[in-house]
């Protein structure tokens, strides 16, 4: 006879991920006979509780517990340790992947002086190598609006020095009396002609 449809994906391959640490496992099973499924997913029937502990053993596997609330309960030969092991694994894989990207703003004058300029891209270089995000914003005063090639040329030279860490994601924009280029995180180096910001015409008004 086969296993109930309810209790078939706690049982199966693919059921696995549903079994957490506190499932019983070999003694711990106390009830008198099982719905005993094999380490490869194949079904054995009913047996005794004690059969299916020694069938487990004799593997060199654990008898654990799938379907606690099936009549019989539904246990099956698996490698119990294992199972939680590489659970834990894929839980803390899937956190790291799930890592919130912040955008960090640095800022920049238009006639920023070598040493500021180098200590504002570091920093920069520093938020990318950490997986987060850089706005690099150039702040125009007065009569510098009508010198807007100095912020291009800025960032057009930040592109460079961040190609090894990061990436341009758009062009440069104008907001105001603001421009920025938003840079993105890289594993990889970008090629000189890849990190460098192509020019572009500020936004009217």
């Amino acid at each position: 006879m086969g296993l109930p449809e309810s209790v078939c994906r706690s049982a199966s391959t693919g059921g696995k991920p549903g079994i957490d640490r506190t499932a019983r496992t070999n003694e711990a099973i106390r009830v008198r006979e099982v719905r005993l499924v094999n380490e490869d997913g194949s079904q054995a029937g009913i047996v005794a509780t004690e059969v299916a502990l020694r069938m487990a053993r004799e593997q060199g596997y654990d008898l654990v517990e799938v379907a606690p609330t099936a009549r019989p309960p539904v246990c099956r030969i698996m490698d119990f340790g294992k199972f939680l092991y590489q659970q834990k694994k894929k839980a803390h894989d899937s956190r790291k992947k799930q890592k919130t990207i912040r955008v960090k703003e640095v800022k920049f004058r238009p006639n920023v002086d070598d040493h500021d300029y180098d200590f504002k891209m570091r920093n920069a270089a520093r938020f990318l190598e950490e997986g987060d995000k850089v706005k690099a914003t150039v702040q125009f005063r007065g009569r510098e609006m009508s010198r807007t090639e100095l912020g291009l040329n800025l960032l057009k030279r930040l592109a460079e020095d961040l190609a090894a860490v990061g990436a341009q994601e758009e062009h440069p924009m104008m907001a105001g009396n603001r421009m920025h280029l938003i840079f993105g995180p890289s594993k990889k180096a970008q090629k000189k002609e890849e990190g460098a910001a192509p020019a572009a015409k500020p936004a009217a008004g």
